[in-house]
């Protein structure tokens, strides 16, 4: 599978976004201040967006998911269960998955930021498509459920998956890293070594990495890791 991008601009009140890029399968995460264009360019990829100027083309693509940053935006039944059956899911399954169990019959925008963003997670991620979008996924999250998250994204042995995120420190093993900077999405790279180029990240991670490079370990060039916590658990 593969989703290119070719020469694509898109204009928003005096700011634009532009993209020069080629996904394969595997986790993307797509980093930037917040503004950058970050959610534009999800909405962009799940053809929500038409861009001023460019193309996408893609193969082998079949089914596209987007995971909302506001999930309440996503939210189209009156109870909890309602929603999940909205996404052709049975509540007898994701329920338990989110801890909603009893609640089945509230309503969605009555929930807690932290239960709405599990619920629409859980639908998004049971959907299982060839292309997934997450925007912000880690908002509202405790650290134990945004820990769960990144291993139930590590999980996904299959399409491509793309995170949107300002996220820093709880983030999945990721394949290739990307960042919006001054309105252009720029290829950090594989990891480890594109977290060298990666101008967002946080300064003890940099300093870990470069320090670990300079003691000349072989193994910090595996195609992926999970950043901050286990990138150099690896011996």
């Amino acid at each position: 599978m593969i989703l290119a991008l070719h020469d694509i601009v898109v204009q928003r009140d005096g700011w634009s976004v532009r993209a020069d890029a080629r996904f394969a399968e595997g986790i993307h995460l797509v980093t930037g201040r917040v503004g950058s264009g970050k959610s534009t360019l999800a909405h962009l990829l799940a053809g929500s967006v038409v861009p001023e100027t460019g193309r996408t083309v893609s193969e082998g693509i079949t089914s596209v998911q987007i995971g909302l940053q506001f999930p309440e935006h996503q939210v189209t039944a009156a109870t909890v269960a309602g929603e999940i059956r909205s996404w052709g899911l049975d509540p007898q399954v994701i329920m338990p998955e989110t801890a909603l169990t009893d609640k089945s019959g509230v309503n969605p925008l009555l929930l807690s930021g932290g239960e709405l963003r599990r619920l629409e997670l859980a639908c998004v991620l049971r959907k299982d498509p060839d292309l997934l979008l997450l925007d912000e996924p880690f908002s509202s999250l405790d650290c134990r459920e945004k820990n769960a998250l990144c291993l139930r994204i590590e999980n996904r042995n299959r399409g491509i998956t793309i995170i949107f995120s300002h996220e820093t420190w709880h983030l999945p093993r990721i394949d290739n890293l990307w960042e919006i900077v001054n309105g252009t999405l720029e290829n950090r790279g594989t990891i480890p070594d594109a977290l060298t180029r990666w101008t967002g990240a946080p300064p003890l991670l940099r300093r870990l990495i470069i320090s670990r490079m300079d003691a000349g370990d072989g193994e910090v060039t595996r195609s992926g890791c999970r950043m901050l916590d286990s990138v150099f658990s690896q011996q």
